[in-house]
């Protein structure tokens, strides 16, 4: 495999100033860490918690946090409106809280315009399925990273690709954060296909070198 300095991917797309955030919870974060870090237009995907009042939650001592999903997003490319209507559309929000809060439907705000679009698209859920959504909506106030072992855990599963990818990015940490693995925890979830990633590559703003380690690290990954 040609071996090729890549400190970040992410340096070479849309510069971060002109992204935006989405974080809310849906059940399970590895299921919609997959999902959305699968979608064009989503550049980093992160699990963690978030909505409770301990300081410092942990997988195994939630407290009252929710179980969540932070999506950085390129709103030239994706809008908060799609990526909240995708949130809906993927899960039934009225689902007893079998385990507290831990799996509740939860998602935030940063803005009023991200708070009326939420409320827009709520109705528009509620017309569809004849109910009230319960869905908590709430101001964003703050979130917690969840551990390294629970970020990209569908990626996580295949070693030896893995050691593959550690030829790009030696540093997990990069790995985590970037969109190529994104992109590759939600494809061996099932979402997308190799081929539209191929293709969704050619389009990435970065040099034609980098373009072209990432088309034979997809090609040659082994499972």
């Amino acid at each position: 495999m040609k071996q090729i300095a890549m400190s970040t991917l992410e340096q070479e797309l849309p510069d971060r100033r002109n992204l935006e955030l989405a974080t809310f919870g849906m059940g399970c974060f590895w299921g919609p860490d997959a999902q959305f870090g699968s979608l064009p237009g989503v550049v980093r995907t992160r699990t963690g918690y978030a909505g409770g009042t301990s300081e410092t939650p942990t997988y195994r001592e939630m407290g009252d946090h929710t179980e969540t999903i932070q999506v950085e997003f390129d709103p030239r490319r994706i809008s908060f409106e799609e990526i909240v209507s995708e949130f809906w559309r993927s899960h039934y929000p009225n689902r007893d809280a079998y385990k507290g809060r831990q799996y509740i439907s939860l998602i935030f705000w940063e803005t009023d315009e991200q708070k009326r679009i939420i409320e827009s698209v709520k109705r528009d859920k509620e017309v569809e399925l004849d109910e009230p959504v319960e869905t908590e909506i709430r101001p964003f106030a703050g979130f917690t990273e969840a551990e390294e072992r629970h970020q990209k855990y569908y990626l996580k599963r295949y070693p030896k690709a893995l050691g593959q990818l550690a030829e790009l990015y030696p540093d997990t940490a990069l790995l985590t954060q970037s969109t190529f693995a994104a992109r590759l925890n939600g494809f061996v979830k099932g979402f997308g296909s190799r081929q539209q990633l191929l293709d969704e590559i050619n389009t990435w703003p970065i040099a034609e070198e980098r373009r072209d380690a990432l088309r034979q690290v997809l090609l040659q990954l082994k499972w």
